[in-house]
């Protein structure tokens, strides 16, 4: 059972992502009026851009870590 909760915090976890990931370069496409990095070598995209979205994807996907981390524990200790 405790692999079945670690299999379904898994998809959990990159479900959320994905939508994380959708909702980021909406929100991006809304503010900024254009799409949003998606090659950092890329020498036409200005470098604070750059940087603003990676930072901002990195701090959803860590809170998107962090809450399925907690949440399937939370079911594996329900369980046990």
């Amino acid at each position: 059972m405790n692999i079945l909760i670690r299999l379904l915090s898994i998809g959990a976890s990159l479900a959320a992502g994905a939508v994380a990931r959708k909702a980021l370069e909406a929100s991006w496409r809304n503010r900024t009026g254009s799409e949003p990095p998606k090659d950092a070598g890329d020498l036409r995209i200005s470098l604070p851009g750059v940087l603003v979205f990676a930072l901002a994807a990195a701090a959803a996907g860590a809170v998107i870590q962090a809450f399925t981390q907690r949440l399937g524990r939370q079911a594996t200790m329900r369980l046990e």
